[in-house]
């Protein structure tokens, strides 16, 4: 046991030396110098954990340092400073750079020269406006920099596709204190663009990939264009690469326009995917996929899904083709068999469903679409049976939308999202009904902090149905409330009106919330702390009565593209056949 102790204090007295030594600068920085201007010295100084030996190695390490420093008071507009490298005293040695700034420089009559064939007047204007460079502003080397990028790519913006800066030249006044920039553009000749010219041999037809293309022949060349067709072939997700770039001078045709090259690169013609889950209240699971690409040569994705579980079991086939008709909106049909086990009914059926999906951002969109089913509905309570009878046909429509203003798909730490569903639908059985489902979801995220390491995280859900009432809509139609994706801590379906035998009967009004705090722990961890609520009502809005709350904790772990998390929740408001608790595993935050 002694040793062991020994072995523990020296391999912490060898940590902490170590840490110690890791905190250490590679030079003392002295001198007047304000807290801003300091820091950044010493952050292009570094640190370093091996001591200094010998005077030679001190006087090396402070040369080394003044270089730095001299770099750095030049980048912030200092060009009257004084930077002496020395060696302290003492022993060891240390290395000391003493700073004497002076007075920061400001810029002065900054300029544009523009080497012949000069641009239109309005190009020329436009570059004077974002150069951003005003009189009497500090002369700080990266805003001479960047202005010269800004000009250049405002020229370009505007069809002079060749435009590049010369050699500026950039005047240190000493007299005055002042820095003159001169820039020096030569934006060569305005480029008209032609058509696509697509190298190597795919599986896409060429007339389609040439209907993407977001300018016609003859117009103006315009970056954005260029990117916008590229982000449209890698949207599709049938391709491993996509290079799009304007063709050289040389490749102009006889009327002088300028091609966009294309090149492209398939991904594997099929892919299969298998996937398995399990969950205390729903069971083993297991899911297949099986998809080809491309069998139109238009970016197509044929896929065959296959799913069975003990509540969801399905098989059926789906046909996508992105940008139909128009860029950035998709058609999506299929169709197939299901069989639902739940706790509430059983349900199997066949139903063919499309629809059209116009996207306005990655994650915003706009949904119109069209379902037939045609199914039995057997519900396990005994009493207020639908009179429409077990066997259903059903027409339904769709019109979503999904308005996204967060920062991250799977992560996000600030803004907000909205998404909003209707659905009027037509039943068929022994009698008919006709009645609209209507839902809507919101989710705000706060930010706390600099690096946002806390956020508060809150979501409401609403849903009530028009037209419809219990026991007329079947139950498989019906809200339900409770499980991962909705009030953690209990069971699927579990919230919500009960039959006597305690079967859960579903509702025509839905209500839900959650608010989660999330606090990052390190670089990759993190911890969460939330309280769910939901209620089911069978009149037109939920009740107090109504409601279940879940409360629990979580940990996150941060993959890279998302986090994976692991949530225990307790119910509050536990009655009979509701579990102790729930654990869910997932990627992605829970909203």
């Amino acid at each position: 046991m002694g040793r062991l102790v020994v072995a523990v204090a020296a391999s912490a007295a060898i940590c902490a030396s170590g840490a110690a030594r890791a905190e250490s600068p590679r030079a003392a920085i002295e001198g007047q110098l304000d807290s801003e201007l300091r820091e950044a010295i010493a952050r292009a100084i570094g640190e370093t954990d091996k001591p200094i030996s010998n005077r030679f190695e001190a006087r090396r390490r402070a040369t080394d340092a003044g270089e730095d420093a001299v770099a750095v008071l030049r980048s912030e507009g200092y060009y009257g400073y004084e930077v002496d490298p020395d060696v302290g005293e003492g022993d060891p040695p240390t290395a000391v750079v003493r700073v004497t700034p002076g007075p920061r420089f400001t810029l002065a009559d900054p300029q544009i020269e523009w080497i012949e064939p000069a641009p239109m007047e309005t190009v020329q204007q436009s570059g004077e406006v974002v150069m951003g460079l005003a009189t009497g502003a500090p002369g700080r080397a990266v805003d001479v920099i960047n202005a010269e990028g800004r000009i250049v790519a405002a020229v370009q913006k505007r069809g002079y596709a060749d435009a590049a800066a010369q050699p500026r030249e950039v005047i240190v006044d000493h007299a005055d204190k002042t820095v003159r920039p001169t820039y020096k553009i030569a934006a060569g000749e305005l480029v008209r663009l032609g058509g696509l010219k697509i190298t190597g041999e795919g599986r896409s037809r060429n007339a389609w990939l040439e209907s993407l293309a977001p300018w016609r022949p003859g117009e103006v060349y315009d970056p954005e264009d260029v990117g916008e067709l590229e982000r449209r072939l890698l949207d599709t997700g049938v391709y491993d690469s996509v290079t799009v770039s304007l063709a050289p001078k040389d490749q102009a045709g006889p009327d002088g326009r300028r091609p966009i090259l294309l090149s492209l690169s398939d991904r594997k013609p099929r892919t299969l995917e298998l996937g398995a889950s399990y969950s205390t209240t729903e069971g083993v699971g297991a899911d297949a996929r099986w998809t080809r690409y491309n069998v139109l040569g238009r970016a197509d994705t044929l896929a065959v899904l296959a799913r069975a579980s003990d509540i969801d079991s399905r098989l059926g086939a789906e046909l996508t083709l992105p940008h139909w008709r128009r860029p950035q909106q998709s058609f999506k049909a299929g169709g197939g068999a299901y069989m639902s086990r739940t706790d509430a009914y059983d349900e199997t059926g066949v139903g063919i469903r499309a629809d059209i999906q116009r996207r306005f951002r990655k994650t915003s969109y706009v949904t119109l679409g069209a379902s037939l089913d045609y199914g039995k509905v057997e519900e396990k309570q005994t009493i207020q049976v639908s009179p429409l009878g077990e066997d259903l046909v059903t027409l339904a429509a769709l019109a979503a939308g999904s308005l996204d203003r967060s920062d991250d798909p799977l992560d996000p730490k600030r803004g907000w999202r909205l998404d909003v569903r209707a659905e009027p639908t037509y039943l068929i059985g022994d009698e008919s009904l006709a009645y609209l489902k209507l839902q809507s979801q919101a989710s705000a995220y706060l930010p706390f902090g600099e690096k946002a390491r806390t956020v508060v995280a809150g979501r409401a859900k609403i849903g009530a149905m028009v037209g419809g009432s219990i026991p007329e809509v079947p139950a498989s139609r019906r809200f339900y409330a409770g499980g991962g994706g909705s009030v953690r801590g209990y069971a699927y379906q579990a919230i919500g009106p009960r039959s006597f035998d305690n079967t859960p009967e579903g509702g025509i009004s839905l209500l839900e919330t959650s608010l989660e705090l999330r606090q990052k722990v390190g670089e990759r961890w993190g911890v969460v702390a939330f309280v769910d609520a939901g209620a089911v009502g069978t009149n037109e809005f939920p009740t107090g009565d109504d409601f279940s709350v879940g409360v629990g904790v979580g940990v996150r772990y941060d993959l890279g593209f998302g986090p994976i998390r692991a949530d225990v929740a307790i119910p509050l408001d536990k009655r009979e056949g509701d579990p102790s608790f729930q654990i869910y595993l997932s990627i992605g935050q829970s909203f």
